[in-house]
């Protein structure tokens, strides 16, 4: 099992582990609880004593456990135990709750502890760029546009000859760059970009890398 300690506003650090080798499911969720931790957010859920949820896809078979106890917090995949609660989501719209059962006040804490606050775009395309300039196939500039009611601003980072633009509003891009969102749900939903088909592949991975942590 690998772990992570990040310190978070109150006094006491938090651990959140997750399986060696383990799914999706499971990086996704220990990858947006170590996001709460290093933001300060929900911390009096992450500093819980006890308790297990199991987190179930409402679309898919995919499940994982969440354990609190002994200062940390475990994700493992799969459900093999009874839990104190479970609470079902839609894996692609940022945990959003279809359905919980047992205790309802450890649900809706996990629930809470797994909607982390997003950082402004541009402060998001910075960590975006920041973990994903490295991958083969990586243009050399990203270009991000934000179109809000005011109008549109531009970010761009790194310099060379190629360059990607990914466009939307700000709440979109700030969920495709920190990993909240998946690239090609986002597009589904109306954000847009521009590039050739093999920057697309390697905008692909680097979603992929910040949202599972890989």
């Amino acid at each position: 099992m690998s772990t992570t300690t990040l310190p978070s506003d109150t006094a006491a650090a938090v651990r959140v582990e997750i399986d060696d080798d383990a799914t999706p499911v499971v990086r996704l969720i220990g990858r947006t609880l170590r996001d709460a931790v290093r933001v300060g957010h929900a911390p009096d859920v992450l500093g819980r004593e006890a308790g297990t949820v199991a987190v179930r896809s409402h679309a898919t078979p995919q499940a994982a456990t969440v354990t609190f106890a002994d200062g940390a917090v475990r994700v493992t995949g799969g459900v093999f135990a009874p839990t104190d609660a479970t609470v079902t989501v839609d894996l692609e719209s940022r945990f959003a709750e279809t359905a919980t059962e047992g205790d309802a006040e450890l649900a809706d804490a996990l629930l809470r502890a797994l909607h982390v606050p997003l950082p402004d775009w541009r402060e998001a395309a910075d960590g975006f760029w920041a973990a994903t300039r490295g991958i083969r196939g990586i243009p050399d500039v990203l270009v991000a546009v934000a179109a809000g009611p005011d109008g549109r601003e531009e970010a761009r980072f790194g310099a060379g000859a190629t360059q990607y633009r990914v466009v939307g509003t700000p709440d979109a891009l700030a969920g495709v760059f920190t990993g909240t969102d998946y690239l090609f749900t986002a597009l589904e939903r109306g954000l847009g970009i521009q590039g050739t088909m093999a920057q697309l592949s390697a905008m692909t991975a680097a979603s992929w890398k910040v949202r599972y942590d890989v």
